[in-house]
């Protein structure tokens, strides 16, 4: 195993329980995609890493030990993480969940859900991905009892798929998931995506738990309107969903017809955002909540949006639909947006607007995070009350 030498605000880094390691964290980076173990300018030991880039650094620290990455370490670590998740385990009320976290469960670059009888793996770089039949063997030996099949996702430009079938028996192409007692219909091997983000489950939660009893609700970038489901569930009085790909109308009928909820006050459009923001106010048309959830990045053939730049245009056109005293629930999901530089975003939006935040949520406890790394919980959740 490669020695490789850390500078000293990177010892201090690591000292502190950060596992995701930067370019800049080394005193000379060449190779990659391999296991490395790390040490001091002193040449002092400090402990086993590898490196591969992914979406966010160039590799991650493991363990303080001199160790191997093979069946025997995995295995340890999904019994741990097995242990973490035993609330979920036992609940006939929700199925899908988080059971192993990257950082969170101390092994960067990998993630594994559950869709009921399924297991999903999702590959980050290409380090764990050459490594992915050790770490599917261990896991296959701790969940033998509870996953009937596996598929994968590889989350990192390389491979010539993105999705596939890994073991075990085949699922349906879609089938019913469970979450605080509602049904969602959900996919394994069709793209990246699965049909429901199971780390937006509080939000939902919320919804379905009475905040949209009785109002108006608009969901932008709605995706296949899982936040409308759980809100129409909860009471909402009608609900609007707008999202610009094809597929979503079909998609979040599916959630709808699964819990036998008529359609009939609930829309579901196909159309940008914004276009549908300037619609709304034309024809006068008023909501109770608007929840706002997009992607860190997309492109349609009018524009390019980012999280980083758009997001006060969101608020301030949202604003202007919103009824007095109506919330907005705003949502981002980035690791490199702190708390305090999305609220910032946010405030320029609501500019001389009075408001109140009533509160913030970040990621379920089933989807575990490093507490030493705020990147880690990247999930960041606002509700906000807009004020007469």
């Amino acid at each position: 195993m490669s020695k490789l030498y850390v500078t000293s605000a990177a010892e201090r880094k690591i000292s502190r329980g950060i596992q995701c390691l930067e370019a800049k964290d080394f005193q000379e980076l060449k190779q990659t995609d391999k296991e490395v173990l790390l040490y001091n300018k002193a040449q002092q030991f400090l402990g086993t890493a590898y490196l591969s880039k992914q979406n966010k650094g160039v590799g991650w620290f493991v363990s303080k030990e001199k160790i191997t990455l093979n069946k025997a370490y995995f295995v340890a670590l999904f019994r741990a993480a097995r242990k973490r998740r035993s609330f979920y385990e036992r609940s006939d009320g929700t199925t899908a969940y988080r059971v192993f976290n990257q950082d969170g469960d101390f092994f960067g670059g990998l993630t594994v859900d559950l869709y009921g009888d399924y297991a999903l793996f999702s590959w980050y770089n290409a380090f764990v991905y050459t490594i992915r039949q050790t770490i599917v063997a261990a896991f296959k030996e701790v969940f033998a009892d509870k996953v009937k099949g596996a598929y994968e996702k590889v989350r990192f430009d390389g491979p010539a798929y993105d999705s596939s079938f890994v073991y075990g028996e085949r699922a349906a192409e879609k089938f019913l998931i469970a979450e605080n007692g509602l049904k969602y219909s959900v996919f394994l091997n069709q793209g990246l995506m699965t049909g429901l983000f199971l780390d937006q489950r509080e939000i939902r939660k919320d919804l379905a738990n009475g905040l949209a009893a009785g109002k108006r609700l608009l969901n932008l970038f709605s995706y296949t309107a899982a936040f409308s489901l759980a809100a129409a569930s909860g009471g909402a009085k009608e609900t609007v969903s707008v999202d610009l790909a094809k597929r979503s109308k079909e998609l979040s009928q599916a959630h709808f017809a699964a819990n036998a909820i008529a359609d009939d006050s609930h829309q579901f459009l196909i159309m940008d955002v914004f276009d549908y923001l300037k619609y709304a106010k034309r024809k006068g048309l008023l909501f109770d909540i608007i929840l706002i959830d997009p992607p860190s990045f997309a492109r349609n053939k009018k524009q390019t949006f980012s999280v980083h730049k758009d997001y006060p245009r969101l608020i301030s056109q949202s604003l202007d639909i919103l009824t007095e005293g109506g919330m907005i629930i705003a949502a981002v999901n980035a690791a490199n947006m702190s708390i305090s530089r999305f609220q910032k975003e946010l405030e320029k939006g609501f500019s001389t607007r009075r408001h109140t935040y009533l509160s913030l949520k970040q990621l379920p406890d089933d989807f575990a995070v490093n507490q030493a790394d705020e990147k880690s919980n990247y999930l960041k959740v606002f509700t906000i009350k807009v004020e007469k």
